[in-house]
């Protein structure tokens, strides 16, 4: 969530955390499983394992971060959080090199 904020300390960093946080929102918002975890559940089949039908953040992340009875609104009012954030931390970060010029 502020992956963004390390682009204050490393510049570089805006080229890898903004796709990576743009892909992460898109397959947040838009429902989607990542391709990532369909490729988990391949090897894991592979490796003799079950695979599971869940997405990766259902799977690992929300039996430790998200609240109990997380619905499809608290999803997209967390998602809205991370992008709201990280769009404030960017707005931040461009105004700062932008009056460095």
């Amino acid at each position: 969530m502020l992956g963004g904020l390390l682009a204050w300390r490393w510049r570089w960093v805006v080229v890898v955390h903004l796709p990576a946080a743009a892909w992460g929102a898109f397959i947040e918002l838009s429902g989607r499983l990542c391709p990532l975890t369909t490729l988990e559940n391949h090897f894991r089949r592979r490796a003799g394992q079950a695979g599971y039908g869940e997405g990766f953040i259902e799977h690992y992340l929300l039996p430790i971060v998200y609240p109990e009875g997380l619905t499809r609104g608290t999803q997209l009012v967390l998602a809205g959080v991370v992008v709201a954030v990280n769009a404030v931390v960017y707005a931040g970060l461009w105004w700062r090199w932008r009056r460095s010029r």
